[in-house]
């Protein structure tokens, strides 16, 4: 049940909202309204009328709906049409992630930012949007309805770390094929190219794991606070973990037309990068030969496995094996 501060701050929080959209889509009607809020119209008239005795200039335009009176604004952004080009730009990135409630947050922030511009900042901005494409074929390959308990997670999991509360999970681990139950202390996410990771202290295993979030199959927050680690920081123990001896020594060989992309997305720091004359080679340390093995793939013939031998082995047997398939 919520606490009557709760509601005192979720009523403010949509009332701010309405403002918002309001500026932004006039002419909606009061069940236009108390459907995009999920409430009745009768709090919806409320909120109208609260708005209306805060100073809020409401009106009911002729064509049918409410709108604001033009002119007035919220306490504006002091933004540049570069710097709101950025943001909005940033949450365009931000609706390519497969997390819906990402990208619903991302069209609530393109939102607040879009109703504080000057009206020609707001138009300029328009007008490049409207030539800009992110991905256009993202649309077409939107994965299936999420599982409600995954939608958010990096949220709920970010806010763990931040306020200290262990998490119960249950953890697929793909090289067993089973999956087991964790209890962890969250420390941090990270984001690799692709997907989201949580470094945290596994209880199970008495050390700081990295837990990939499509891998969780259930979690929940408890309410068991923890104290981080003793002068952990996030930045230095993924630097100290890119740099670890004990992880094979990998070099390749890249053509230099696809080292130009390929060095973008290679899942560790680099540790030396020498120009030959077939291309250029890249030294780095890595935990995992079947994951390099597989990402190799997507370069075919311009990327040559100079070391470790093993890592030379992976590589071939999956190109026969991709070999066998079209024979």
């Amino acid at each position: 049940m919520s606490s009557p501060k709760e509601k005192t701050l979720n009523r403010t929080e949509r009332l701010f909202a309405e403002v918002l959209l309001l500026q932004n889509r006039p002419n909606m009607t009061s069940r236009d309204l108390a459907e995009h809020f999920g409430v009745s119209r009768r709090t919806i008239f409320r909120d109208l009328r609260a708005l209306g005795e805060a100073g809020v200039p409401l009106t009911y335009a002729e064509e049918g709906g409410y709108e604001i009176l033009e002119g007035y604004q919220l306490p504006p952004l002091m933004l540049t049409a570069q710097e709101a080009a950025t943001l909005l730009i940033g949450t365009e990135f931000t609706k390519l992630q497969p997390d819906p409630s990402l990208r619903q947050d991302a069209d609530e922030v393109a939102l607040k930012i879009r109703s504080v511009l000057p009206d020609e900042v707001r138009e300029y901005i328009d007008r490049m949007q409207e030539r800009t494409v992110l991905d256009p074929y993202w649309v077409h390959s939107m994965p299936g309805p999420p599982d409600e308990d995954q939608e958010g997670r990096w949220y709920r999991l970010s806010k763990a770390a931040a306020q200290q509360f262990s998490v119960a999970m249950t953890y697929y681990v793909p090289s067993r094929d089973e999956e087991t139950k964790r209890t962890v202390d969250p420390l941090g996410l990270v984001y690799y190219t692709d997907r989201w990771n949580l470094i945290a202290y596994d209880h199970l295993r008495d050390d700081i794991r990295n837990f990939r979030l499509d891998r969780i199959r259930t979690m929940h927050v408890t309410m068991q606070s923890f104290e981080p680690p003793e002068d952990f920081d996030l930045e230095e123990h993924l630097e100290a973990r890119a740099r670890n001896r004990e992880h094979h020594r990998i070099t390749i060989r890249f053509d230099a037309d696809a080292y130009g992309r390929a060095r973008r997305y290679i899942p560790a720091k680099v540790e030396e990068e020498r120009k030959t004359d077939d291309g250029v080679e890249a030294t780095f340390f890595f935990e995992n030969l079947d994951y390099i093995a597989q990402w190799l793939l997507r370069y075919g013939t311009r990327a040559t496995v100079i070391e470790p031998p093993a890592l030379r082995t992976k590589v071939r047997a999956r190109a026969e094996q991709l070999a066998a398939q079209y024979n």
